[in-house]
């Protein structure tokens, strides 16, 4: 297969026409001028190599460090090399929308084994071939659950924020009522939620592990929910369902999250990759494509897209939602970082981030001054405050090429991965004892 051939610029010219524009520049009018870099300020007629230099000297300015100590909804994992030769490969990486499935037939398995995968991850019953990110997802199985006269949304407040936000954005011109469930030492108010509870209630959204770190009892959750008669959406870290109880373990109804840390790198934010599982009685409102198995006419295992309730497929005012695509490249890159890993590499990851983690605590807990801001139990993340401002605690870090938390109204909210050290957490205690004064 050959190198991919992007459009002449006679061809973009025609695009530019055809939307009435006429440069390029004018497709970023909406963005504020000061962030636009006109041109990179390269000198004409230098050679390959100094253009090289240039660059890299550019490249400087971006903060790399050494170790992370911070997660907030992006997680730094090992990353096989295979995951990212076989992802790359151009007949992936240029494959278009498989309307066509008689000529599709690998990206249509590529989206099916993804989804098996997902379900295996979930303990659900079926998923679609993802969406665009995790607070995506969360958004549209709320739009799954709403009804007639259930039009009320809860949200714990140990949701990641931007979650919440995109749910808020997302519903903003509808008459959704949304209603905030505090947060009481770490965990869901669950005095509170029983109370919020009641016949005009949609759903309930928790993240598991919360976005404190916390592990929420989600069984008494589920349990509490149903009652109300309303649906139960978990938002889980997949990494963290290998461990703990899946959300089809505890009877949630659907299962969202942002599966990026399966393979996919921070890579500033993005592309990140969002999933939406449910049990088999809601699957005709999973919005998307979802790719299903079938045999063909010789009796040959095939692929095809199947159940797809949205506004291309079937009449608008009948779709369960607009979402017109899918994160199909990161689906791939998931579904061969599961391959590779398998069930017991993911569940060894995820024993090591527990596990470290908590030596992690451990040693802060030693320094004068240090406190946990709550008891309750946790998984890879949990918040402290000092004896000294967080930004202290933060420079002091930097200094050493380390990230430290992530600032909060809490405190840090610190994240440990299998890719942290022993030496590297050592070396955190000691710095934070350092800048604490002691």
């Amino acid at each position: 297969m050959g190198n991919y051939l992007g459009s002449t610029p006679q061809q973009q010219q025609e695009m530019l026409r055809t939307i009435g524009l006429k440069n390029m520049s004018d497709l970023y009018q909406d963005i504020p001028k000061e962030m636009i870099i006109k041109n990179l300020a390269i000198p004409a007629g230098k050679s390959e190599f100094e253009v090289r230099r240039i660059l890299e000297k550019m490249g400087k300015k971006n903060k790399v460090f050494s170790s992370i100590f911070r997660g907030a909804g992006a997680y730094n994992h090992y990353i096989p090399a295979i995951v990212k030769q076989i992802s790359a490969k151009e007949e992936f990486m240029t494959s278009y929308t498989p309307y066509q499935p008689e000529i599709s037939q690998g990206l249509l398995q590529s989206i099916f084994e993804y989804q098996t995968m997902i379900c295996e991850i979930t303990g659900m019953d079926a998923t679609n071939a993802s969406v665009y990110d995790g607070a995506t997802a969360a958004a549209e199985a709320i739009n799954m659950c709403l009804e007639k006269k259930r039009l009320k949304v809860l949200i714990s407040e140990t949701t990641n924020p931007m979650t919440i936000q995109t749910a808020l954005t997302y519903f903003s011109s509808r008459e959704i009522e949304f209603v905030m469930i505090p947060e009481k030492d770490g965990l869901t108010d669950l005095s509170v939620l029983k109370e919020k509870l009641d016949d005009t209630s949609a759903c309930f959204i928790v993240q598991q592990p919360n976005y404190y770190g916390g592990i929420e009892p989600v069984e008494a959750i589920a349990e509490m929910v149903h009652e109300a008669k309303a649906k139960f959406i978990m938002s889980v870290n997949p990494v963290a369902s290998t461990v703990l109880k899946t959300a089809g373990e505890v009877e949630a109804d659907i299962a969202v999250g942002d599966s990026q840390p399966f393979g996919i790198p921070l890579a500033f934010g993005g592309p990140y990759i969002g999933f939406i599982a449910t049990k088999e009685k809601m699957i005709r409102k999973l919005p998307g494509r979802i790719a299903g198995e079938t045999v063909d006419e010789a009796g040959d295992r095939a692929f095809v897209l199947t159940l797809q309730a949205r506004e291309q497929h079937i009449r608008r005012e009948k779709a369960a939602s607009n979402i017109c695509s899918n994160q199909a490249l990161c689906a791939l890159t998931n579904a061969v970082y599961m391959s590779t890993m398998g069930a017991r590499g993911i569940q060894e990851v995820a024993e090591q981030c527990y596990s470290k983690a908590h030596y992690l605590l451990d040693g802060l807990m030693q320094i004068k001054g240090v406190k946990r801001t709550n008891d309750s139990p946790f998984f890879h993340e949990f918040v402290t405050t000092f004896p000294v401002a967080n930004e202290v605690v933060l420079a002091k870090l930097e200094e050493h090429d380390i990230l430290g938390g992530y600032p909060t109204e809490q405190g840090l909210l610190w994240c440990v991965t299998e890719m942290n050290t022993k030496e590297q957490i050592d070396e955190v205690v000691a710095l934070v004892k350092e800048a604490s004064g002691q």
